[in-house]
């Protein structure tokens, strides 16, 4: 394996390959960088002399052992995702000539499915008239979170203009820098505009982010998860609100009214179509669930007392 020294300078290169070639975002930066660094600890623990060395055998050998360590299979998929990248770099690079880590996967781990809000809940969270600046903030972000399926990332990166409000839709950049564009509903619109109407009582005059907090800067991604849960405890919401349900509830009402997988995974950026095939799981199981209510030979009958 190369020395620590050579091992920083190789990863440090990949990193900025990650940054301005790839162009990933910060926090999926930060996770390569943790994966990668663990790999590479590993890696002097078996007494490696140089990348060259490590085969498929040994790939598979350092995710048993994080296996054994009771990591989920999902975990391990992204810290293998991040290592066949890495790999294919050096290849790129002339240091490997093939990639060690191909046709490995992780193994597989029970998928849980996402936690969602129906109409009677959402309308109690957001069906509220208000005219204080910090709730007119916090139910404007609810609603395009709502309206338009964002990530929370995608949320906080919106600027004062992007809403496009004479076809209704924004674009956004997401995952991988890709970009979408995505229609933002009435009442979303009727709670940015309120919200518009207050924010130059907080904004700075060079400040370009639509959300900001009471400083004048751009809102920052905790405190719209920390205000999603005062929220919800106020409004007396039983649930452990966070951005992503809202995002959940937009594809999951949507497929239900509309059955359109190929739509609601372009409305929701999804690269791979498995990835918004779990909303299809959620919507049966409500099936599920209305049918054993429902027809005569799937409900219990009632024991005698």
């Amino acid at each position: 394996m190369p020395s620590a020294d050579q091992l920083q300078h190789r990863l440090q290169a990949f990193l900025s390959h990650l940054q301005f070639e790839r162009r990933l975002s910060t926090h999926t930066l930060t996770n390569y960088q943790r994966d990668l660094v663990r790999f590479g600890d590993w890696c002097r623990e078996q007494q490696l002399n140089g990348w060259e060395q490590l085969t498929p055998h040994q790939v598979r050998a350092f995710v048993a052992r994080r296996h054994r360590a009771g990591i989920s299979g999902k975990s391990l998929q992204r810290e293998l995702s991040a290592l066949r990248s890495l790999f294919r770099y050096l290849m790129r690079e002339g240091v490997l000539a093939d990639n060690p880590a191909s046709g490995i996967r992780a193994p597989k781990s029970a998928r849980h499915l996402p936690t969602t809000l129906d109409a009677d809940q959402l309308g109690s969270l957001l069906d509220v008239a208000s005219v204080d600046p910090l709730e007119l903030r916090d139910l404007a972000i609810m609603e395009l979170l709502y309206s338009s399926g964002l990530r929370l990332a995608e949320l906080v990166a919106v600027n004062l203009h992007d809403i496009d409000t004479h076809d209704a839709t924004l674009e956004v950049i997401g995952k991988g820098a890709k970009s979408r564009r995505v229609p933002v509903g009435s009442k979303a619109l009727a709670a940015v505009d309120a919200w518009k109407q207050v924010r130059g009582d907080w904004a700075k005059a060079d400040e370009p982010a639509l959300f900001v907090s009471r400083r004048g800067g751009r809102l920052r991604p905790r405190s719209i998860q920390q205000r999603l849960q005062q929220w919800a405890l106020k409004q007396g919401c039983r649930q452990n609100l966070h951005p992503h349900m809202l995002r959940h509830s937009f594809a999951s009402h949507l497929l239900e009214s509309s059955s359109d997988l190929r739509a609601v995974q372009e409305l929701l950026g999804h690269a791979d179509i498995s990835t918004t095939q779990i909303y299809t799981h959620l919507d049966f199981q409500h099936l599920a669930q209305v049918y054993d209510s429902a027809h005569p030979r799937a409900r219990k009958k009632k024991r005698d007392n």
